[in-house]
């Protein structure tokens, strides 16, 4: 075996076998279209024969630009970080880049200033945080960095570039959809104080019902598990004919909890207790019963997201912040609400 067959081909070896100029390759891998067709196909087909694989790092050298982003991201065991994690990792890949993540246990100053700089020495152009968590937020805002910084869940506050789902009109959409039904009020399974998603669906959960003139009951809290919804769903079906008859779940893993627990309590939904969740997770149709709830457009936030990144890294002025809608999904754990006679009013 010679030394030739020993080293992988170089673009001077495909150069040769097509019968054309160094020059001429890297035209045809930099799609340059002052290349004839048939010189295109010449050069194609010798890559495909040598088996030529480019050199990025040659070309990061060369042009200082390594077409790498960099995603410092938490809690990717949950189904909407995990989500948002996927659509970053598809836009980024649409538009010819490769995604190096990050995945911290929890998002401090610290942690995410190791995190971006484990993510500079690697070369990347920018850095998308998802930064679901308040603390989150107010780190990123602290800490400088040598690259454009996007960050996606922060809320409508973030002093940095940033890409969320209105929560708030989701939980507007939620509420007010159960409101529409018939329901005198409507009680609220809370997500972590700590999550500024968990917050601001509170938040539109309570200024609807006051915009309605009805005073918000007191919401209970969970940490987006079933078993967190199960706990408080054993709680709020002792409210059922004290005027519980309907209520908003911050997330459907919760409102799988408490649809087993009503149940388990003998207590039907729709008919008894009416229930929403939120996030719209694949599952949410086949619960018993198919639950009505809010979707969040994924794939649009990761490709705002990653447009948002691209136009900071090459120079352009975008608007600072992006707002995706969701979309409120009716199905049957919820229908328009009938008293029963002799129940307690609602």
């Amino acid at each position: 075996m010679t030394h030739s067959q020993l080293r992988p081909p170089t673009m001077a070896d495909v150069a040769r076998l097509a019968g054309v100029s160094h020059q001429t390759v890297s035209r045809v891998l930099g799609d340059h279209p002052n290349v004839r067709d048939a010189t295109r196909a010449k050069v194609l087909r010798a890559i495909e024969e040598m088996g030529y694989r480019r050199n990025f790092s040659a070309r990061a050298l060369a042009t200082r630009r390594t077409r790498t982003l960099g995603v410092v991201a938490s809690s990717t065991t949950l189904y909407g970080p995990a989500s948002t994690l996927f659509a970053l990792e598809e836009a980024a890949r649409a538009q010819g880049y490769l995604v190096s993540t990050v995945s911290l246990r929890e998002l401090t100053v610290e942690t995410l200033a190791e995190a971006l700089n484990r993510l500079s020495e690697g070369g990347v152009e920018g850095v998308i945080a998802l930064a679901p968590q308040r603390s989150a937020v107010q780190a990123l805002a602290e800490l400088r960095h040598p690259f454009p910084v996007v960050a996606v869940g922060t809320g409508s506050g973030a002093e940095i570039p940033s890409v969320n789902v209105d929560q708030y009109l989701g939980a507007r959409l939620a509420t007010g959809h159960l409101l529409a039904a018939g329901h005198r009020t409507v009680w609220h399974l809370a997500g972590p104080e700590s999550w500024q998603e968990a917050l601001d669906r509170t938040v539109g959960w309570r200024e609807t019902l006051e915009a309605a003139g009805v005073e918000p009951p007191m919401p209970l809290r969970g940490d987006w598990s079933p078993l967190s919804g199960y706990r408080a769903g054993q709680e709020l079906a002792g409210w059922v004919g004290r005027g519980l008859t309907a209520v908003f779940v911050a997330n459907d893993q919760m409102a799988l909890g408490v649809l087993r627990a009503l149940r388990e309590a003998g207590v039907r939904t729709p008919q008894d207790v009416a229930v929403v969740g939120f996030d719209d997770i694949p599952e949410s149709e086949f619960f018993a019963p198919p639950l009505t709830t809010v979707r969040q457009d994924f794939s649009t936030v990761g490709q705002r997201s990653i447009a948002l990144l691209l136009d900071l890294i090459e120079g352009r002025t975008p608007s600072g912040t992006s707002t995706v809608e969701p979309q409120l999904v009716v199905r049957a754990s919820t229908f328009p609400y009938i008293p029963q006679s002799g129940a307690a009013p609602g």
